[in-house]
């Protein structure tokens, strides 16, 4: 029996929210009405809420779809990689040249736009996209432990903290770059982070 494709259903929810990430990246979230949904989309009020109780939904939803496609770019060819140093580096070039550089989304870095427009309008929606800054800086840390524990790093190092510095760094450049559109900005945060991790080492 021939596989069957995606139901007609699946594939009007995901045009929603490929349309919306388009929006919300460009226009921001609550610039974004439900009118200009429903125009980029094609659909009516009652066509959108067959899919999605409300905007905010749709903003989950394509949070979700813009992790998947970050986690895609970010961690090519990082498994494999035995030193977690490396690691570290491999993941921070895909990050600033192939996510960020690339202009994956149009707005400029997704998740650095929504964090900056939600804060102080919704608690709820900025710590979701706060927690993933969170998880991403604990990955960095849980690597850089991991080194320490081959012999790889210098004595009595913050680990918490360098992580920290490195999220700060990378989200500084996001926001540079998606004003200016100028790669040196990636180009020179790569060159002073690799400096800085060669400085860690024994």
């Amino acid at each position: 029996m021939a596989a069957r494709g995606p139901s007609k259903g699946s594939e009007t929810r995901q045009k929603i929210i490929d349309k919306c990430a388009h929006l919300f990246s460009v226009k921001g979230y609550y610039n974004t009405s439900v009118a200009d949904i429903m125009a980029e989309t094609g659909l009516t009020k009652g066509g959108l809420y067959g899919h999605f109780q409300s905007k905010e939904d749709m903003w989950y939803a394509v949070y979700d779809k813009a992790v998947l496609i970050w986690r895609e770019i970010v961690f090519k060819d990082v498994e494999q990689i035995e030193d977690p140093m490396e690691r570290i580096e491999q993941v921070l070039r895909n990050d600033l040249n192939n996510y960020i550089g690339a202009n994956t989304f149009t707005g400029g870095c997704f998740f650095l736009n929504m964090l900056v427009e939600l804060s102080g309008q919704s608690r709820s929606m900025s710590r979701h996209v706060l927690d993933g800054f969170i998880g991403f800086s604990k990955l960095i840390n849980r690597w850089l432990k991991e080194a320490d524990s081959k012999g790889m790093l210098k004595p009595d190092l913050n680990f918490a903290e360098i992580a920290s510095f490195v999220i700060i760094s990378i989200n500084g450049c996001a926001a540079l770059y998606t004003a200016t559109r100028d790669p040196k900005l990636w180009e020179l945060t790569l060159t002073q982070l690799s400096f800085y991790f060669r400085q860690l080492k024994k």
